[in-house]
């Protein structure tokens, strides 16, 4: 028996790439799968690749950045299985633009799919794993955009919202037994076909379908002690992101003055500011920001 036999678990954005990695991954681990992508013809031929290796899979093509698709995907999932046990929320879009030409359209259409996708899908998920009090998981998708990005300003923001509202989720679902975990994967799919390498080299092709197995194992019964975390995954890794914390400062009863501020900056932060962004290169302004020469 697989690991996740007797369990229902919807993916969506499942229809290629990295979703559709974790359906043929949570199928082969004996889950039965509920692919959903807006491209119902890509979601279907999913499905054909699930039931040919054995398994057990319908497709959806509801629209899980609103209310009525999110609703009717799980009401979906348990008309075909009877429940749901899992939710992976995976679908996303890009609509890169540098930060002073983005439209308010481009800003709009990334943090609707992305983050209130999530936020709709894990609700309703959850609604109906609370009606069913036998607990579930939620694994949601958050990206090393969020560390920060040029170019991805709408992007990298729905992103780090993904893993703010991860942590709170897990807080508040506990008490229901339902898990709530995020990777931030890696794989070559038609959202990285534009980006290079610093050099401005084409990206080295990466798998999409190696975040499976994390995935596999965060809806499994085995992850019963692991919530409220975000993993990178994917290029033959593994890591545990670090939750943001406090690090470096200084307490004064009464307060501080600005003398106070300043002596603080210089003596204790000076060194110690976090590097920007995904390549994470020391940190470059230390001779101070200023307008570019015109």
């Amino acid at each position: 028996m697989g690991i996740l036999e007797g369990k229902t678990v919807a993916v969506t954005g499942g229809g290629r790439g990295i979703g559709r990695g974790h359906g043929l991954h949570l199928a082969d681990a004996g889950a039965r799968v509920v692919v959903n992508d807006l491209d119902l013809e890509q979601a279907e031929k999913v499905v054909a690749e699930i039931r040919a290796q054995g398994g057990a899979a319908v497709a959806d093509g509801c629209d899980v950045s609103t209310r009525e698709g999110a609703r009717a995907l799980v009401a979906h999932c348990v008309e075909e299985f009877g429940q749901i046990d899992g939710l992976v929320s995976n679908a996303g879009i890009v609509r890169d633009r540098s930060f002073l030409k983005m439209t308010d359209e481009e800003f709009d259409a990334v943090i609707r799919v992305h983050l209130r996708g999530t936020f709709l899908g894990c609700q309703e998920a959850a609604l109906r794993m609370r009606e069913q009090g036998r607990g579930g998981a939620l694994v949601n998708t958050t990206s090393a955009a969020h560390f920060g990005n040029f170019g991805q300003a709408n992007y990298s923001a729905a992103k780090g919202g993904i893993a703010s509202m991860t942590y709170t989720l897990a807080l508040e679902l506990a008490r229901f037994g339902i898990r709530v975990n995020a990777i931030s994967p890696s794989g070559s799919t038609r959202m990285t076909e534009n980006l290079k390498m610093p050099d401005g080299s084409p990206l080295p092709y990466v798998d999409p379908a190696q975040n499976g197995p994390v995935v596999v194992f965060l809806c499994s019964d085995e992850a019963d002690y692991v919530t409220g975390q975000v993993f990178g995954t994917g290029s033959g890794r593994l890591n545990l992101l670090s939750h943001p914390k406090y690090q470096e400062g200084e307490v004064r009863e009464g307060g501080l003055s600005l003398d106070d501020v300043r002596k603080i900056f210089q003596e204790k932060f000076r060194n110690h500011l976090e590097p920007i962004g995904i390549m994470n290169r020391p940190y470059p302004f230390y001779d101070g920001i200023k307008p570019a020469a015109k």
